[in-house]
């Protein structure tokens, strides 16, 4: 159920298009970024915002990233002990990033 504060801000926004005022501003007609994780709360998604914009990348993204490579790794990699040793070391941040390690 919308609030007067969500019909005032949309109200407000639909004048600003029908004025023109949103016109020609930085980043007009690029797609956006949407890299944020999608399965992270929209808070964290903010906080994290905040983090990237000031410089810091928070350690679970980093795990995330390491953990995407890893997975592709793990496939281009035929089995063997290398390939079982990544498995290791994937489940081993699996089990940093869940909060348990």
């Amino acid at each position: 159920m919308a609030t007067i504060f969500d019909i005032l801000a949309e109200r407000r926004i639909a004048d600003a298009v029908e004025q023109g005022d949103l016109d020609n501003l930085p980043g007009s007609g690029r797609p956006l970024d949407l890299d944020d994780d999608l399965l992270v709360s929209s808070e964290q998604r903010m906080v994290n915002r905040v983090l990237k914009n000031a410089g810091f990348t928070p350690r679970e993204i980093l795990l995330r990233k390491e953990i995407s490579a890893l997975r592709q790794e793990i496939e281009a990699t035929p089995p063997g002990e290398r390939r079982d040793a990544l498995r290791r070391e994937l489940m081993l941040l699996l089990v940093q990033v869940s909060g348990k390690g």
